[in-house]
């Protein structure tokens, strides 16, 4: 990290949800809440580990958006410069090193939570200086909107950070503030979104580079355990296949995802499919063959390379918003969408997911180049929903250096690439009464009038106005009784 980059982190030191553990290759358990983090870290505050049993339904998100109030006490945006371990090339673009920016966002109870905006010129519209300017006006706004709920900024924030020019810094900002949020009542976000899994499996992504340089890297990640290489193509089509050969040698058990990252045109895209046929060698998918524009070729590809190869077809590139979605599941143009948070935001993710499943497409989950900031919440939203078939988070290892100290445990897998495990106490129906007066809060009861425990806790809070660190122990002591019971459905 350079200097300037280095004098950004240094005070306050990041912090990084509260929901998640230190990802490294021992596994490492931080203390619930970290006193003295080094500066020029990012550092994470840990809640304590599930319980073993299945994680029970939750409210969740969307009840927090309605009934949590927020107040912003400070909230910024900085640099966050970090080289890369090898430059990263694919077709439409070449990366030297990471020029992001990290959002910070401190509510007036003290909770902070953080977000990252990543910039890869070419796919992201924004630049560093944009985001950064357009970070600073949102984070302005924020500290000017207190005593409105969590929905109604998010929303705000969509209005005043739309569509894709400015998807990145909106989901940056949204990152920051649903982190903060879940600190402030202990939860985390893998169970915010849904409590499916606290753990999810990554692929590896190998550029474009040498034939030579590929196979060593495929060999190393063989080594490192990982089954599913995701290859970047789309640059020269007779280097592509040559890659790919060279890679098939070292690492013969793989499977592969091509990315042509809009590269190739539909007639070069069905060529791919015919020499990797002849290879004996059927990737599990193809990612964005043509350009995000071509969608009578991507309809094309799609239909050649599922009903003549067996392989499925993912829009990346050509799904940025609600409206894409719509499009590629009316005319059928593809087998998969890719979610990346800098492409359509927290929310905007969250609505495509929902029309993506309910229309029968498969889902993808991957991001530009990011630190563990962003990555982390992706792969916490990803195991909290458990509704992707494809997991594409593996950028931070890409880097040459690690900017961030918590966030989430890295295991390694013999078999199974880098396993991300996110760590904490499970949600509760009780989110309902956060933030709320005794009289709100004894109004609750009535919905909850089957369950006694629910009703105690529901009373200790009314009586005792807790907020803070109290709430969070109610938090916490019911979500262990919950588990112990299983009296909450």
């Amino acid at each position: 990290m350079d200097p300037s980059a280095m004098s950004a982190l240094q005070s306050p030191p990041l912090s990084f949800s509260s929901s998640i553990t230190k990802f490294s290759a021992a596994t490492i358990n931080l203390p619930s809440h970290c006193k003295n983090p080094i500066a020029t870290t990012i550092t994470a505050c840990v809640a304590a580990s599930p319980p073993a049993m299945s994680p029970s339904s939750c409210l969740g998100f969307k009840n927090l958006m309605e009934t949590f109030t927020v107040d912003v006490h400070r909230a910024e945006g900085r640099p966050l410069n970090v080289p890369l371990l090898a430059p990263f090339t694919i077709a439409s673009s070449r990366l030297e090193r990471v020029e992001n920016v990290g959002i910070r966002i401190e509510l007036s109870n003290g909770c902070v939570g953080w977000g990252e905006s990543p910039i890869l010129p070419h796919v992201t519209a924004e630049d560093q200086p944009t985001a950064l300017a357009k970070a600073a006006d949102a984070c302005l706004f924020l500290k000017e909107s207190s005593g409105k709920t969590l929905g109604v900024v998010l929303n705000e924030i969509n209005g005043m950070l739309s569509g894709h020019s400015f998807a990145s810094v909106r989901a940056g900002i949204e990152m920051a503030l649903i982190d903060a949020v879940a600190n402030s009542i202990g939860i985390p976000l893998w169970r915010l979104f849904g409590g499916f899994s606290n753990e999810i499996t990554t692929d590896i992504t190998i550029p474009i580079v040498s034939p030579t340089e590929a196979a060593e890297l495929a060999s190393k990640y063989r080594a490192q355990g990982f089954k599913i290489l995701k290859l970047k193509v789309g640059k020269n089509l007779t280097a592509d296949i040559q890659m790919l050969q060279a890679i098939r040698m070292v690492h013969p058990d793989c499977l592969f995802i091509l990315d042509a990252n809009e590269g190739y045109n539909s007639e070069e895209a069905v060529q791919v499919l015919e020499k990797l046929h002849e290879m004996e060698v059927t990737p599990i998918l193809f990612e964005q063959p043509v350009h995000r524009d071509d969608w009578k070729g991507l309809g094309y590809v799609s239909d050649v390379a599922r009903n003549k190869y067996g392989v499925s077809v993912a829009a990346d590139e050509s799904c940025r918003n609600l409206a894409d979605v719509k499009k590629i599941v009316k005319e059928n143009l593809a087998h998969v969408v890719n979610i990346k948070l800098a492409k359509v935001g927290v929310l905007g993710a969250l609505e495509v997911i929902d029309l993506a499943r309910a229309s029968g497409l498969d889902l993808m989950i991957g991001g530009m180049v990011e630190t563990r900031l962003a990555m982390g919440f992706a792969g916490n939203l990803a195991a909290g929903l458990g509704c992707f078939k494809f997991i594409d988070l593996d950028t931070p290892i890409l880097l040459a250096e690690d900017p961030v100290f918590g966030g989430y445990e890295e295991c390694m897998l013999s078999f199974s690439g880098f396993e991300y495990k996110a760590m904490g106490i499970v949600h509760s129906p009780l989110a309902k009464a956060y933030g709320r007066a005794p009289a709100e809060i004894s109004n609750l009861m009535d919905e909850f009038c089957g369950n006694l425990l629910i009703k105690y806790v529901l009373i200790f809070i009314a009586s005792k106005r807790c907020n803070g660190a109290q709430n969070r122990c109610v938090w916490n002591l019911f979500c262990e009784l919950q588990y112990l019971s299983d009296v909450v459905k």
